[in-house]
């Protein structure tokens, strides 16, 4: 039996999204179908028609992948609180990739689940439209120490913008910024020794200081947003360390929009502070695969199917 101090629940970002996520949970539950309900009531539009249907092109599209994310992730959680699960008893601390930590906040009761809807669907508009496109880029860098790519970084800044966006451990990182700049910390990064430098499918430069008109408008939208203090901590992308007080969780999402996403010392705080189990609630095995590369100690299992729910309920409630 799982006790509580030992789990933690993390949830997915940007880049998990797959069509028909969330339909076998829709069908199998009320409560998840009552989840897609009100994202859409929310958002005035059928998100949970593309979530299922497609086109991937509309739902790849930021504005409604973030959104949509969420909206599988607290289907599985709804689905688990109404069969026993009780999120303060059980699970120690939450954390999201991203866009996921509005997921996790959701969960433990900061936000609202229609209010986390509507955050996230100003915070993929204003990311979009933060940077025209094709004037910001990103990159991933594999097989090169977190100082290397930083000095790339800084090595690349006399063509614009260039930082670390997120550290996703197990030797991934990703760059992001102006597209000159990260082409040319690409190149440096592959000159010092990285296994690989790929430019990234993406629409925009996330968590660099180009996105600054958008931490602008999420500063708007969270300052509006009522808030609650969350019933278990949540470990901050930002600081890879515990946040109880909603006002300065508020704060962090804001400073998260142009700031790096620090998940390999999330998982390696998790790991020094008595978590053995992560469970990936929602799309996709993403973080649970950079779970296992981080530290071989910590156990990571995602939460997708009714099956998966069937089998952590089993164990989290003995």
């Amino acid at each position: 039996m799982g006790t509580s101090a030992s789990i933690a629940f993390t949830f997915p970002g940007q880049g998990s999204q797959s069509v028909g996520m969330g339909k076998d949970l829709a069908d199998a539950y009320p409560e998840a179908r009552a989840v897609f309900q009100v994202v859409d009531d929310a958002l005035g539009q059928k998100l949970s028609d593309i979530m299922w249907n497609g086109p991937e092109e509309t739902l790849t599209l930021t504005a409604n992948a973030q959104p949509a994310l969420m909206a599988v992730s607290m289907a599985a959680i709804r689905v688990m609180e109404a069969r026993g699960l009780n999120l303060a008893e059980r699970v120690a601390y939450v954390a999201g990739h991203s866009l996921g930590e509005y997921s996790a906040l959701c969960a433990a009761g900061t936000f609202s689940l229609a209010d986390t809807a509507r955050l996230l669907r100003i915070r993929g508009d204003a990311m979009q439209t933060a940077v025209p496109v094709g004037q910001g880029a990103m990159a991933a860098i594999l097989g090169l120490e977190h100082g290397d790519v930083e000095a790339a970084c800084a090595d690349a800044r006399d063509a614009g913008v260039c930082q670390i966006a997120n550290d996703n451990g197990g030797g991934q990182l990703v760059i992001s910024g102006s597209k000159a700049a990260v082409e040319k910390a690409a190149a440096l990064a592959t000159e010092k020794g990285a296994k690989r430098a790929i430019m990234l499918p993406v629409s925009a430069p996330f968590h660099s200081d180009l996105m600054a008109p958008a931490a602008d408008a999420m500063r708007h939208a969270l300052d509006r947003a009522e808030k609650k203090n969350p019933v278990v901590p949540l470990v901050a992308n930002v600081r890879a360390a515990p946040v109880y007080d909603a006002d300065e969780i508020a704060k962090l999402l804001v400073t998260q929009v142009t700031g790096q996403v620090r998940w390999r010392e999330t998982v390696e705080w998790f790991a020094a502070n008595g978590v053995t189990t992560l469970y990936e609630i929602g799309s996709g095995k993403v973080l649970t695969g950079l779970a296992r590369r981080i530290d071989k100690n910590i156990s990571g299992i995602a939460i997708n199917t009714p099956a998966d729910i069937d089998a952590a309920l089993a164990a989290i409630l003995g």
